[in-house]
This record gives C-alpha cells, sequence and structure tokens, in this order.
C-alpha cells in the first residue's frame, strides 16, 4: 500500500486510495474552465459559485463567480493526483512540505448541503480570531466558525483553513450557539 505522511499534526500514515476532498489550486480566472475540463475527464470536482452583479459602463449583468476565487475542489485517491495536474490551468494541490493535504472530513459535503438548500453565501475576509460558535440547526449543522453583524444580519464565517478563505452566510441567531 503507497502511503504518504499527513502533515496536519498527526503523525498516521494517509491511506493513498481512499477517496479525499482536495483544493486545487488555478491560474486566476480559470476555474470554471478547470471544472469542465476536470468533469470531462470523468474527475469528481465542485465548484461553489455565487450570483454577483457586474457592472460596466452601458450594463448590468448578473454573472456566477466562483465563490473561493482561485480553487476549485476535486475529490480523488491521493495516487490519482497527477490526473489532475495534468489538467491546463491547474497549478497545484494545496498542501503542505510538497504533499497535497486533505480537507477536513466532512467541509465540502457541508457546503455543498447548505449551498443546495438555498442558503446565500458570498466571499469574506479570512478571520483568524473571532467569537467561535456552532451551528445547532439547518443545513451547516456541527459547522463551527465565527460571527460578523452587517446590515443587521447575522452572519455565520464559514473558514477554509486549508485554503485561507472564508465564505460569509446569513443565519438566524436562534441557530447559534457558543462553540466548546
Amino acid at each position: 500500500m503507497d502511503t504518504a505522511l499527513n502533515t496536519d499534526r498527526s503523525t498516521a500514515p494517509v491511506d493513498c486510495t481512499e477517496l479525499r476532498w482536495y483544493a486545487a489550486y488555478t491560474r486566476a480566472q480559470h476555474e470554471k474552465r478547470v471544472a469542465q475540463q476536470l468533469a470531462e475527464r470523468a474527475i469528481e470536482q465542485y465548484l461553489p459559485l455565487y450570483q454577483a452583479v457586474h457592472r460596466w459602463k452601458d450594463r448590468r449583468k448578473r454573472v456566477d463567480v466562483p465563490l473561493f476565487p482561485g480553487y476549485v475542489f476535486v475529490r480523488i485517491e491521493l495516487q490519482n493526483r497527477l490526473e489532475v495536474l495534468r489538467v491546463p490551468s491547474v497549478v497545484r494541490l494545496i498542501g503542505f512540505n510538497g504533499t497535497p493535504t486533505a480537507l477536513p472530513e466532512g467541509e465540502i459535503e457541508h457546503l455543498r448541503c447548505a449551498l443546495a438548500g438555498g442558503l446565500r453565501a458570498v466571499p469574506h475576509p479570512y478571520l483568524h480570531a473571532g467569537s467561535r460558535v456552532r451551528v445547532t440547526a439547518g443545513p451547516l449543522e456541527g459547522m463551527e466558525g465565527a460571527i460578523v453583524r452587517r446590515k443587521n444580519r447575522t452572519r455565520f464565517i464559514l473558514s477554509f483553513d486549508m485554503i485561507m478563505r472564508s465564505v460569509a452566510v446569513e443565519v438566524d441567531e436562534i441557530d447559534l450557539a457558543a462553540a466548546d
């Protein structure tokens, strides 16, 4: 069995044949193209999008924009990482010491469920510290993050430490509890 050391505070070997989510870093503004090429190669990928209004001198238009600019998530066996790296515009898989590191289990699935459930999410500056809370109900139940208030609304900040990006999702305060 082919193994690599997991560098996320654990010395246990990682099974290279287990399907896990990884963050693929792409060339600027190539996320949609990379996602399309991964899908054409039958590689499971996820590119979360949100709608933004772009303004030009003569018009306004709603466009789908990547929630995490520069990243596409791929679900692969680590031993098959070269299939992803061969896709044009994929720069590298995010990791430590040259070894791709899988995202924490369930993070991508929680995000997928939340967005599929109709929650609106927008990019938010990455937070290093803040009041930590846990979501107690809804599609993000069990997730931990920080809260901020903007325009009399409470937003739950979900931070992805591996790629140093955050997303703001509107939530009801009743669905939040202080994290342990």
